[in-house]
């Protein structure tokens, strides 16, 4: 069991055991690309919200959300504010057979959330008979949690990454698609063309995925619906609202209340 410190250093890959748990409660925190080659992770956060982009995706883990991140998948998380940040790290010869190589997101029913925080305050050993029980139940409810879909693809041509990055690292807003093709020098046309070929959206539709996303983490954080459409640049409460709603079938407040 570690409980880290805001700027201790971590390296899972350098432990041995099949589950090592760690606790923090961090902030302003940018772990940098990096990725295990020995462990699978499980990213979790019971309060507070984390960013997480890999190398062609971005997703936003609010306290009803956890990551599988396979073994050697490139990774990068970020928050700004308070986070109770906890992660597992599983060998892969134990968690491969379990829950696959791929990434997931995951739905956190109460039962998962108090046995990933037991688990983060283990000791650093061999389960026992009591502990390889609760690893039972965990994978059994890992099994049926549900998957969540709301993951943002990121573009991979070089003119539009980097700017991405930027915004990402600075919770920025991204630009209406005008104002980006001044900055880039690309047509408006081709910046089109190029977010529908490699993220599957028009940037217009990219970028109101973005404002979903981020509105979550906003509405996460504490910030009533009023300071979220002004920092997202809604017109007004009610249109953040109806955004909100048409997007993911709830009102803000209902969707926080339903997955308390």
């Amino acid at each position: 069991m570690a409980i880290l410190k805001q700027n201790d250093e971590f390296d899972a890959d350098s432990l041995k055991g099949k589950v090592i748990g760690i606790a923090s409660d961090m902030v302003m925190h940018d772990s940098g690309f990096h990725l295990h080659t020995t462990k699978a992770q499980l990213l979790y956060a019971p309060s507070g919200c984390m960013t997480v982009t890999t190398s062609d995706s971005q997703f936003v883990l609010p306290p009803f959300r956890m990551l599988w991140i396979p073994t050697n998948e490139l990774h990068r998380v970020n928050f700004r504010n308070m986070v109770a940040y906890r992660s597992i790290y599983f060998d892969i010869d134990y968690a491969g057979k379990y829950i696959g190589s791929s990434l997931k997101v995951l739905h956190v029913n109460s039962l998962l959330k108090e046995i990933i925080e037991r688990i983060c305050f283990w000791e650093w050993k061999t389960p026992d008979r009591a502990q390889e029980n609760i690893l039972n139940v965990f994978w059994n409810e890992i099994s049926v949690a549900p998957e969540e879909k709301l993951t943002l693809k990121m573009p991979q041509d070089n003119r539009f990454k980097k700017v991405v990055e930027e915004w990402t690292l600075r919770f920025a807003m991204p630009p209406m698609l005008k104002k980006l093709a001044e900055k880039t020098g690309a047509v408006e046309k081709t910046i089109t063309r190029i977010f529908k070929k490699e993220t599957g959206l028009s940037y217009q539709e990219w970028r109101q995925q973005w404002r979903l996303q981020r509105s979550i983490e906003l509405l996460v954080e504490g910030n009533s619906i009023g300071e979220v459409a002004h920092i997202l640049d809604f017109s007004s409460d009610s249109a953040f609202i109806e955004f909100f709603k048409k997007h993911t079938g709830s009102t803000p407040l209902q969707y926080l209340m339903k997955n308390e």
